[in-house]
């Protein structure tokens, strides 16, 4: 009798370990988080931020869960080209990736300070 060369596959090889976001919110405020990473990986790029927003290093964590926030980050990352073409890089990501995540988390939002540059 031929022992059979077909193993069983376990459960965590055929369930993906991290599920894909599809949801275009969770997205833009992954895109968020990544940025406010990126502001604070350098200490005066921080203080800048931290200053203009009024929050305060102790607080920086908590303030990270709160949508509008994370709008303030964004606006702040795509102020300035040499800091979203910087975070762009960083992030693997295209700058105007970073602007859709600010358009899309606007909108979620409501917020109509952001409008579209339309050719």
């Amino acid at each position: 009798m031929m022992q059979s060369r077909h193993r069983k596959l376990t459960e965590r090889q055929i369930v993906p370990l991290k599920k894909p976001v599809h949801n275009p919110r969770e997205v833009a405020e992954i895109v968020a988080i990544q940025a406010l990473s990126f502001v604070a990986s350098e200490p005066e790029r921080l203080g800048l931020f931290l200053a203009e927003t009024g929050v305060g290093p102790e607080t920086l964590r908590n303030a990270a869960s709160d949508p509008n926030f994370l709008l303030n980050v964004l606006d702040f990352v795509l102020r300035d080209d040499a800091t979203v073409k910087a975070f762009a890089s960083a992030s693997e990501l295209h700058p105007t990736n970073v602007a859709a995540a600010r358009q899309v988390l606007g909108d979620a939002l409501g917020d109509p300070s952001w409008e579209r540059d339309v050719p």
